[in-house]
């Protein structure tokens, strides 16, 4: 018998940053000294606050079904963190728990896309939003930043690439993975063009609390309430409770959209796991008030990397305002030759770097920019300068 896959499958490719992690996970399993700057998950540990609810919890026998779209209770504690924290006033009939921020994107492209439909996505961009946008039949829409510019793109910019086809624009603030923040103009402006053209903005927060500048970032919501019907909230626990196991992540949006999503969920995953709801009930009611020491780590990495990245040849970078991510441009390194090959893209530094210097990087080129290379600083202060090190050794070696 012959076996055949879907046609969606055959669109769509492996995640390039899950790929490096689980290959730097197998060699430091055999034994190899490996450095990996592959994971985008934070190196401290989920607040102890966070783990004794979820644990009396499963002692207490919370251990059953919720509600699809997540506990009432946990709804309602969502809505009211942004209330607090952002002045947004969400119904509870508009706010979702899903498993992650990862399923609440899927699911919005499930619910929204249509075949044929075309989904903006600025470069670069996390690995996965092409990849869903495509499961669900539509279609990605590239819009083209440079690294001069500090991958940022003008309301203009957006609008040139907006046809009768256009469902959504996707916006990562900060970014995966180049760690660079929107103005608070350039937002507003994205809104002022979802709104006249009748589009979504699917608005990814999941690192908007890794903030290295003065204050704070604000919610598109709160920057533009008059797109408020347009704009589709992603966010999650996974960066800023280092709670990326625990897969709990949310949207907020118009209803009848939250509610699709819903239906979605309940005949796919159901509900979230229940206990771990429980942890997020009683993250969202305390606050981050443990994330300002993390912050302050993050920066002391980032400043190393962007200091030894200085001292490269070969090597520039432009310099994040936050999520724990820096995006260095490698295409000094091409052409070059070492005893495995040529150096022809970031792929190859990649390989380079793995087997040379025995440090996993993930390449820009699943990103939408194949001269970079991402690293991830959400690992210890002493293996991210070790890591550099090596990296440094490995370009002199060229």
């Amino acid at each position: 018998m012959e076996i055949r896959l879907s046609g969606r499958i055959g669109r769509i490719k492996p995640s390039a940053t899950m790929a490096i992690t689980a290959k730097a996970k197998a060699l430091k399993a055999q034994g190899v000294d490996v450095v990996g700057f592959g994971a985008g998950e934070p190196d401290f540990d989920t607040p102890d606050f966070v783990k004794e609810a979820a644990i009396d919890a499963l002692r207490a026998g919370k251990t059953k079904y919720t509600e699809g779209a997540g506990m009432p209770e946990l709804r309602d504690a969502l809505a009211e963190f942004y209330r607090r924290t952002e002045g947004i006033d969400y119904k509870r009939t508009e706010t979702i728990i899903s498993n992650g921020g990862k399923h609440a994107l899927y699911n919005i492209f499930q619910a929204i896309i249509d075949d044929g439909d075309e989904v903006i996505i600025p470069t670069p961009y996390w690995v996965s939003y092409p990849d869903q946008v495509l499961l669900a039949g539509g279609v990605p829409v590239f819009l083209n930043t440079a690294e001069k510019n500090e991958f940022a793109f003008s309301a203009d910019d957006l609008e040139r690439l907006i046809t009768p086809k256009t469902k959504a624009v996707v916006i990562n603030s900060p970014s995966n993975p180049s760690g660079m923040a929107f103005g608070d103009q350039l937002l507003k402006d994205i809104a002022r063009v979802a709104v006249k053209h009748g589009i979504f903005v699917i608005w990814d927060e999941v690192y908007k609390e890794i903030y290295y500048g003065q204050g704070k970032l604000r919610s598109l919501p709160a920057l533009a309430p008059e797109a408020r019907q347009n704009i589709l909230l992603v966010g999650g626990l996974s960066k800023n409770f280092s709670m990326t196991g625990w897969r709990m992540g949310w949207a907020m949006g118009d209803e009848k959209v939250i509610k699709a999503m819903s239906m979605l969920q309940d005949q796919s995953t159901s509900n979230p796991v229940t206990f771990a709801q429980y942890g997020a009930l009683t993250a969202l009611r305390k606050g981050t008030e443990h994330l300002a020491k993390w912050v302050a780590a993050f920066k002391e990495r980032r400043d190393i990397l962007l200091d030894g990245f200085a001292k490269t040849p070969g090597v520039s970078c432009v310099k994040p305002e936050g999520a724990f991510y820096v995006f260095p441009n490698v295409s000094g390194w091409f052409g070059k030759q070492w005893e495995g090959g040529k150096i022809n893209d970031s792929a190859d530094v990649a390989s380079y770097l793995l087997e040379k210097a025995k440090v996993a990087v993930v390449p820009g080129g699943p990103f939408g920019h194949p001269e970079n290379i991402r690293i991830s600083y959400a690992l210890s202060t002493a293996d991210v300068k070790k890591g550099l090190e090596r990296i440094q050794e490995a370009g002199k070696a060229l």
